[in-house]
């Protein structure tokens, strides 16, 4: 992605030795520029477009490896001049993005989402994206079509990768090891963990260059072949090299050259173009499929500028524009399209996208011409460390937003205050508590990474809200309720409340919110403090399906009788409505012409009350006690239903997790039910 300019033969850099210039190679970066470009505009259009990254992987290993390798072979590496240009050809066109996103983002951007932009500055500012972004990712993680700088991961890795392979070449070319051995080393045990680890752990493998190091790797071995195609190249014992380069491109001018040489390219481009069209975002990647673009970029620049497909079509003056534009293109697209759907709080138009797309491909050219080409021939001594402490800065500014919450005090979002405030994402204050924790010590805590324990007192339990995040989102306002909180109210657990058969449990961890076991150690947990505490008198479950099977229906009665064998009155909270809907865009947002409707019919909730009706038929004939509680009033009235009610959101995140304020309006109805149907509990 970053390395299109490295085939150029800058006489003005005496220290380092750069390939011979080849249209074709910008040609085939345009490819994967615009793949990646139309794919997050018009997913649908181009669902395997994503791949366009890992050709890049390989045309940045290639690229990379061919200058380490001459340059090494000629005494005249030097890592100040290698690091150096790559300082003047990464930092230019990612300073003027970072420093364009930190200035829109402080004008359109809430607290919260410019707080993270701030903790992405930082990531970006330092070639750690990946990390920052692995470390975020999970379930309940902010959606990925709202974080501009998301693509940045990717030149995260490749920086790693420039940072760590010239060191690790410059020692095995001082210590006379075998370089081609040591690639193909390397790339194996990448491609085995890349492997290994795609089902069980399909985030790290995504975002971790270990994972993904083999693709930069297929460049390098490629560059290798051709650099050490003669034997006698070197006396150390390439010769294997050598005999590579002949299995694959025969040097010597035999007739069937050329047949070869377009083979090779034609196979690529099939490659690429399969992947392309049909990878999707449903396919474990990289894994086994990734193996289709790396492939295809190593056959089509093994096959030389001469093949058909290269001079002709890859070598054109529109590919190579646009592969020579190719870097600040993918920097600058992607924001554009994120920032479109924070103000939309939605998928953006498809004209709106289309002018994004159009917006980035003139942003780029505009980089590229006036920005990167001018600077790159500038060969000031103080250009460099100037680069270098700009982008320092851009980090420490970062941190400073993301420290200060997102500096909620801008007079551009200072109005928003009271109904932002609700928008504190899916894990919340209200998912744990000391209290809690140090009380029901809970071993396999650790091993899942969070767990819901929350109690209103250190004492012994008399109400048990039992469920996953939709009992937990219970909490605040049955806490904060007189008429309730004289009773001590445990939240715990983190699954569905009929859930916890060893047999039925999926045993990859941190995939879902009940991942592995997790059910299962809940069901023990809860039922040792019931067994054990002999005080709760009361259990809310909430958190099941809207459409329950016969089997989910069974499971649930067998967990009701359960709670009524220890004397424990059980109420149901049926479910409530979920949209997946980001609720910001309900409200006035800078540039947004007007907050969308987010009402919502009665026949929405009249479906999930239809949906649900065969369990609470079902139950009532076993357990005729068991109480059942409609919360889907808090959404509608006599006028009809919203998702917003008095001027405030009912979600306080896009999974349908109640704000603070829902939970608090709902804990009001739920008391005036009560006072007719279960006046007991109100009398505790």
């Amino acid at each position: 992605m970053t390395s299109f300019s490295e085939q150029e033969n800058t006489a003005t850099t005496p220290h380092l030795v750069h390939p011979k210039y080849r249209p074709d190679i910008d040609g085939l970066r345009a490819i994967a520029v615009l793949a990646v470009v139309f794919f997050h505009a018009f997913p649908a259009w181009l669902k395997g477009g994503f791949i366009g990254v890992d050709v890049f992987f390989v045309i940045s290993g290639y690229l990379i490896s061919t200058i380490i390798f001459n340059s090494l072979d000629k005494n005249s590496f030097n890592f100040l001049a290698f690091y150096g240009r790559r300082i003047k050809r990464i930092f230019p066109a990612l300073i003027t993005v970072l420093v364009s996103c930190s200035m829109f983002g402080w004008f359109v951007l809430y607290p919260d989402e410019y707080s993270q932009l701030g903790k992405h500055l930082l990531g970006g500012s330092t070639f750690i994206s990946n990390f920052v972004l692995w470390n975020e990712s999970g379930y309940f993680d902010t959606s990925a079509e709202i974080k501009p700088l998301l693509h940045l991961w990717s030149l995260g890795i490749e920086e790693q990768f420039y940072i760590l392979w010239p060191l690790a070449l410059w020692l095995a070319w001082k210590k006379h090891f075998n370089a081609l051995l040591i690639i193909t080393t390397i790339s194996l045990i990448s491609f085995f963990l890349n492997i290994a680890n795609i089902h069980s752990d399909p985030s790290a493998t995504f975002y971790l260059p270990q994972t993904r190091a083999w693709e930069l790797l297929a460049g390098s071995l490629l560059a290798y072949i051709n650099i050490y195609r003669h034997p006698l190249a070197d006396p150390q014992g390439l010769s294997t090299g050598g005999t590579l380069r002949r299995v694959l491109l025969n040097p010597a001018a035999k007739p069937n050259e050329k047949i070869i040489r377009n083979t090779l390219s034609t196979a690529g481009t099939c490659l690429i173009g399969f992947g392309i069209l049909f990878i999707t975002k449903e396919h474990s990647f990289p894994g086994w499929w990734a193996i289709l673009p790396v492939s295809g970029a190593f056959f089509i620049i093994a096959a030389g500028p001469d093949a058909w497909i290269n001079k002709n079509i890859l070598s054109s003056k529109l590919f190579v524009w646009f592969g020579l534009i190719s870097f600040p293109l993918y920097l600058w697209h992607w924001p554009l399209l994120a920032f479109a759907r924070i103000i939309q709080s939605d998928v953006p138009s498809r004209e709106a996208r289309v002018a994004a797309v159009l917006a980035a491909i003139a942003l780029a050219w505009l980089t590229y011409r006036f920005l990167e080409r001018p600077l790159r021939n500038n060969q000031s001594k103080l250009q460099t460390p100037i680069l270098v402490v700009l982008m320092a800065s851009i980090g420490v500014a970062g941190f400073t937003i993301f420290n200060l919450a997102g500096l909620p005090n801008r007079n551009a979002v200072k109005s928003a205050e009271q109904f932002n405030s609700q928008f504190v994402g899916p894990l919340w204050k209200f998912s744990q508590n000391n209290t809690c924790v140090d009380r029901y010590k809970f071993k396999e805590a650790e091993s899942y990474g969070w767990w819901f324990c929350i109690t209103n007192k250190d004492e012994k339990p008399t109400l048990l809200l039992l469920g996953n995040s939709y009992a937990n989102h219970l909490y605040p306002g049955l806490a904060a309720n007189k008429k309730i909180n004289n009773h001590t109210l445990l939240s715990i657990g983190a699954c569905p409340p009929n859930m916890g058969i060893p047999s039925d449990e999926n045993t990859e961890t941190n995939t879902t919110p009940c991942s592995g076991y997790r059910a299962y150690h809940q069901k023990l947990l809860i039922n040792s403090i019931i067994e054990e505490e002999k005080t709760i008198k009361y259990a809310i479950l909430d958190g099941l399906d809207s459409q329950p099977t016969d089997d989910a229906i069974k499971t649930i009665e067998e967990r009701i009788s359960y709670l009524e064998s220890h004397g424990i009155q059980v109420i149901v909270f049926a479910p409530h409505i979920r949209i997946k809907k980001d609720l910001k865009g309900c409200f006035s947002r800078p540039l947004k012409s007007g907050p969308a409707s987010c009402d919502i019919t009665q026949q929405t909730r009249e479906k999930i009350f239809n949906d649900f009706k065969p369990l609470i038929d079902e139950i009532s004939k076993t357990h005729p006690t068991v109480k059942f509680f409609d919360q889907n009033e808090l959404f509608c009235d006599f006028l009809g239903c919203s998702l917003v009610r008095n001027g405030m959101p009912l979600f306080r995140d896009e999974y349908g997790h109640y704000s603070e304020y829902a939970s608090a309006q709902l804990a009001t109805l739920f008391v005036k039910w009560a006072e007719q149907h279960a006046p007991e509990i109100l009398e505790e």
